[in-house]
Formats: structure tokens, C-alpha cells, sequence
């Protein structure tokens, strides 16, 4: 290319650079982590980027019955500086609203994160279209009752494979009596390993106790399909192994919770309610299930004997498949 030609080229990018409007730089976004002390007192670190211009200082407001009672420590990290001090809130934060002045100068954003001393966390994004993050205030008994009750009743419905075990309790069980005992023993069973493990006093290899889960539901599967054979201790006492094996599905449903979380001082509460929910949903597909059975029974399709075996069959195609998926999975784990 000709010097002349590559000089015009050189001008033109610069007129076309120059004709764009200016933007702003968007600086990284900052942190703002409070950790409660108790009495009022909170552990306080606030982090920003090191090297980025700010056309405003970002800072972070806390409401007026804040007050420091300690000296700010700065240091670097990376490529950011990170101060830390101590604060004394004469009234609960919750509630309140936490501010971070500069958000919008800088087209920047704030994270808030709270660890509260019962071992909640709150958190929360904010930015400079935003006045600030209200921090949630603690959920009252009838919140906790209803977030954990829907919680138990939604985990319960979405299980197929605990759904399953309930429907081979209520062909094991044969009349009313023995259902009511049946599922009582279950809820019993699962009740009492649900508690352990959420408080953190029963700890297990969960993919193990996921195939063994599966493995119930199969030798229940295996039981249904001895109709002709001699009953033994399953079908003649089906509340026995409905306890025995309730306290390997407590296992599982533990799961829920631990995703989820336990409220802090709430505890017993959660813990009743998300097994009242699981109570709902059981005995819910129980009145399901008995209901279809009626009309079952009043359709000309029972006359069909062999319809009576496609949901002993169901279960046990299934509960078989999931015992190899979930054993292969519980062996890779080791």
C-alpha cells in the first residue's frame, strides 16, 4: 500500500474513533460482606478494585444506629483492596436499607452478602438505578409453617420413586386397617432418620442410600409378584418392613432440606412442618390411588385379570432399573 494511501486510512479510523461517543468505564463490581458477632456487633469487610479509575469513591452506608467500634484495617488482595472493620447496630439490622454511595458515577454494581450467627445468609445485587438492599426481616412461625409444609408436600409429588413404594404398601396392605397401620409405620420410619439427618447427627454416602432406597422398592416389587406363594413376614406384618424401610426414605427426603436449609430458631418448627407436608402429598396419592382402584373395580376392565399385574410390574421394571443406575453410581463414587 502506497505511504499516501496508508496515511488517509490511518485518518479515516481516527475521524471514526473520535465520532463515537465517549463511554464510560464500567468498573468490577464490589463486595460488602457483614458477619453477625452477636449483641448487635457485626464483622464488617469491604472489598473494591485496586486499579480501576474512580471518577466517585464508592462507599458503603450502613443506617445511623450503626456506629464503628473498631479501627479499618486495609490491605490488598489481588487485584483489589479489602478494609475491614467492626460495627455495633443499636437496633436489628433487619429491615433496614444498605446503601453504597458511587454505584451510578461508575456504572457499577455492589454485592451484599449477610451471614447472620444463627447461620442464615442474606444477600443481594445492587446498582446505581437502585436506592439500596433492604435486608429481608426473619420469617414468623406462620411463614416457616407454610414455606416448609409446601416444601414436604412438592418434594413428596415430585419423588416417583417414594410414590412407588407407597403404591406397593397400599397393594401389600389388602384392607383399610392394615393401610392405616402401613403407612403409619412408614411415616414413623422416615420421621425419625429425616430429623437425624438434618440436625447433622446421622451422616451417610448419599448415592449408597439412593440404591437402597431402590432396592426396597424392588424387594416389595418381588413380594406382589409372590401372590400364589405362602405370605411371609411382608405381607402378613406390612407395617414391620414399612418402618424398617421408612427410615431409608427419611434418608432420602433429608436431601430436601439440606438444599434448602434449615431456618435459624425455627428448627423444630421447619422440621414438623416439611413432614406434615409429606404427610399431605402421601396420603393425597393414597386417595388418589384408592379412587382409581374403585372405578377400576366398577369398569368392565376388571374383567381383564391381567391389568391387575401392570402396576406390580411397573414398580418392579422400574425399581430395578433405578437399583443398577444408582449401584453403578454408588460404586464410582468409592
Amino acid at each position: 500500500m502506497r505511504p499516501r494511501a496508508l496515511n488517509l486510512l490511518f485518518l479515516l479510523l481516527a475521524c471514526c474513533c473520535l465520532s463515537l461517543p465517549a463511554q464510560a468505564h464500567k468498573l468490577a463490581p464490589s463486595l460488602l460482606e457483614l458477619r453477625e458477632a452477636g449483641s448487635g456487633d457485626y464483622e464488617l469487610a469491604w472489598k473494591t478494585p485496586r486499579f480501576s479509575p474512580t471518577p466517585v469513591a464508592i462507599v458503603p452506608r450502613l443506617p445511623d444506629f450503626c456506629t464503628d467500634i473498631g479501627e479499618r484495617r486495609a490491605q490488598y488482595e489481588g487485584t483489589g483492596v479489602r478494609v475491614a472493620w467492626r460495627v455495633h447496630c443499636a437496633e436489628p439490622l433487619a429491615g433496614s436499607l444498605l446503601r453504597v454511595d458511587g454505584l451510578a458515577e461508575n456504572q457499577s454494581a455492589a454485592l451484599i452478602r449477610i451471614d447472620w450467627a444463627g447461620g442464615g445468609i442474606s444477600q443481594g445485587l445492587i446498582n446505581g438505578g437502585q436506592e439500596g438492599f433492604r435486608v429481608p426481616l426473619p420469617a414468623g412461625a406462620l411463614q416457616v409453617s407454610w414455606d416448609y409444609t409446601q416444601l414436604g408436600v412438592s418434594h413428596i409429588l415430585g419423588g416417583a420413586d417414594h410414590l412407588l413404594f407407597v403404591l406397593g404398601l397400599l397393594l401389600l396392605a389388602g384392607n383399610m386397617r392394615r393401610l392405616v397401620w402401613t403407612v403409619t409405620a412408614f411415616t414413623a420410619g422416615h420421621s425419625v432418620t429425616l430429623a437425624l439427618a438434618a440436625l447433622g447427627v446421622l451422616r451417610y454416602p448419599v448415592d449408597l442410600v439412593e440404591c437402597a432406597i431402590a432396592l426396597s422398592i424392588f424387594a416389595v416389587a418381588v413380594e406382589l409378584a409372590r401372590a400364589d406363594a405362602e405370605p411371609d413376614w411382608m405381607r402378613r406384618y406390612p407395617w414391620s418392613f414399612a418402618a424398617l424401610f421408612g427410615l431409608l426414605h427419611g434418608m432420602g427426603f433429608a436431601g430436601a432440606l439440606r438444599e434448602a436449609g434449615l431456618p435459624a430458631g425455627d428448627i423444630p418448627l421447619a422440621l414438623l412442618a416439611f413432614n406434615i407436608g409429606i404427610e399431605i402429598g402421601q396420603l393425597a396419592f393414597v386417595a388418589v390411588a384408592l379412587l382409581l382402584a374403585v372405578g377400576f373395580r366398577r369398569s368392565p376392565l376388571a374383567r381383564q385379570s391381567w391389568l391387575a399385574w401392570v402396576p406390580v410390574y411397573l414398580i418392579g421394571v422400574l425399581s430395578a432399573y433405578w437399583s443398577i443406575e444408582r449401584g453403578l453410581a454408588a460404586v464410582a463414587s468409592f
